[in-house]
């Protein structure tokens, strides 16, 4: 008897733990959002920060925005079941290509084309650098359509967790997620996202080494886990002996497609690219590709290599038509199902570790798409006037919009028996897909080439979210390497970057002068005493 009460008065104390800790991680948030009022009294407080953000807070901002329980639940439970420990690939590809790359080829040529265009969203550079307002509408009305999926995956993640931790019902998640959100995004606007992306940031690079080295330990050390994936087997998958412990793993030309979409395609997302409008300055610029580097790898990388051991976990799996092995219960409850049988206060610190993941990337795409669709659609062509008070105000009340019809969605989606929309990371590569295949190309064009066409720009709008829409809706006709939307969408991104300058080819050139002074702003002319000496 003395030692049952002393057992549930453990359980007890670990659930107080637990509960203690998110509810300090929770005040953490608020009080940063309330503290970050000061900066968000006009609109480019508001959606940039005013410009004037260091290093480390766009570098963790950046990261914290691309790495969410998307990533760590749905892409690196399904890809680490799928290509074993090769999944770790996508993580370093995510490093070097999604980050390091992204920074040294975006960084400073966003940062200064968008302030000479005095442009704060991705759909004004678009229309600024175009000189079409049609093109500012089409774009805005892009993102908002196809962050909305994106963002109803990140609830779902979540949701799994806190079932596992908490055994709170799914709903009760959401409306927890949806709300904090919310009140700190609306308070503080985009430096208090990007304080609070610092926090979580830190927290996620914790966690994911404690979460790590505890799951390797649990199955005997890093040396017998990578025995036990030798021995795992699966011949519909892959004849190869050690197939899922091999360098490129049972299936190398799918897993390329999943690294294009999750690297590259964060150069085309709206709300990753505005991370580089905000920065503060040339130095910034340098120390913050190095940071966001290194988070990538450790973030990134740890999440595919600890999914890499999935087929380790202890859960039930069935067959499906090809007669491949596959989770009873969906790719989304492998990590779970792995964090499952973690001391409680490690399952605590997985909690924190992707709510701050989600918290952060969530309050990146609502403020991306709110002020996108303030300043884009509605200024200037459905409300003629609108001063900065006004615009202020229907950006904090599109978060709210935004943040709820995500929340719906994400409600339904989950018990959904759609394939398309079932799995995370099926969900993640529709808008991913849309938004990068769409966007891509036309921005990084815009940022380098003069002779960009608007017409070009147009195309790689209609194609990049025609196709993915396509393979939505009509998936079973496209061919067998296309029909998986992550194949699709990287598709897409390639596809953009050899139409926009075969368009810009054959289309009517922009005016040479107006587009010679754009990109004057990247060679600033300054005078310097000169020395005077002898002649020769």
């Amino acid at each position: 008897m003395r030692y049952k009460s002393m057992f549930m008065l453990s359980g007890v104390f670990f659930v107080a733990i637990k509960i203690i800790l998110l509810l300090v991680f929770f005040g953490v948030m608020i009080g940063v959002g309330i503290y970050c009022r000061r900066h968000a009294t006009d609109v480019n407080g508001f959606v940039l920060g005013g410009r004037s953000v260091g290093p480390w807070l766009s570098a963790f901002a950046y990261g914290t925005s691309y790495f969410s329980a998307v990533i760590f639940i749905g892409y690196a439970g399904q890809f680490g079941w799928k290509y074993g420990i090769a999944s770790t690939w996508i993580g370093i590809g995510n490093a070097l290509i999604g980050s390091l790359l992204a920074w040294v080829v975006l960084g400073r040529r966003t940062r200064v084309m968008t302030q000479h265009l005095g442009s704060s969203t991705m759909p004004e550079f678009f229309g600024a650098r175009f000189g079409s307002n049609a093109l500012k509408i089409g774009a805005s009305a892009i993102t908002f359509v196809f962050l909305i999926p994106y963002t109803a995956s990140l609830y779902n993640g979540l949701s799994r967790l806190f079932e596992m931790a908490f055994g709170i019902d799914y709903v009760w998640c959401i409306v927890v997620m949806s709300v904090l959100t919310g009140i700190y995004v609306i308070a503080g606007g985009y430096m208090a996202t990007a304080i609070n992306d610092f926090i979580q940031g830190l927290i996620m690079l914790g966690g994911i080494i404690a979460v790590i080295a505890a799951v390797l330990n649990s199955h005997g050390g890093f040396i017998s886990a990578l025995n036990g994936m030798a021995a795992v087997t699966d011949p519909a998958v892959s004849e190869a002996p050690g197939a899922f412990n091999s360098f490129f793993g049972p299936d190398p030309l799918n897993l390329l497609g999943v690294v294009i979409l999750t690297s590259l395609g964060t150069w085309g997302l709206p709300q990753m690219v505005q991370k580089f409008y905000a920065i503060k300055s040339e130095d910034s610029i340098k120390k913050g590709t190095v940071i966001s580097t290194v988070f990538a790898l450790v973030v990134a990388g740890g999440c595919y290599f600890l999914g890499g051991f999935g087929r380790l976990a202890d859960i039930a799996t069935v067959t499906d038509a090809s007669g491949a092995a596959v989770p009873a219960e969906g790719y989304d409850a492998i990590l779970p199902g792995m964090l499952s049988a973690l001391p409680d206060i490690l399952i605590a610190v997985v909690v924190i570790l992707v709510l701050s993941a989600s918290m952060s990337t969530l309050s990146s795409l609502v403020l991306a798409s709110a002020s996108t669709l303030t300043i884009d659609f509605l200024k200037g062509n459905i409300i003629k006037k609108m001063d900065e008070k006004r615009q202020l105000f229907i950006i904090r009340v599109f978060v709210v919009v935004f943040i709820a019809i995500s929340a719906v969605i994400a409600v339904f989606q989950v018990k959904s028996d759609n394939e398309a929309v079932k799995y995370i990371a099926q969900l993640m590569g529709v808008s991913w897909g849309a938004l990068a295949g769409a966007f891509l190309a036309p921005f990084l064009y815009g940022l380098y080439w003069k002779k960009t066409t608007k017409a070009a720009c147009w195309v790689s709008f209609i194609f990049g979210a025609g196709i993915m829409t396509a393979n939505m809706l009509f998936r079973q006709y496209f061919p067998a390497l296309l029909q998986s939307p992550i194949n699709c969408g990287a598709f897409a991104m390639i596809a953009g970057m050899v139409i926009v300058p075969i368009v810009s080819l054959f289309t009517k050139k922009p005016e040479k002068s107006t587009v010679d002074g754009m990109f004057a702003c990247y060679d600033k002319k300054v005078e310097v005493p000169q020395k005077l000496s002898l002649p020769k």
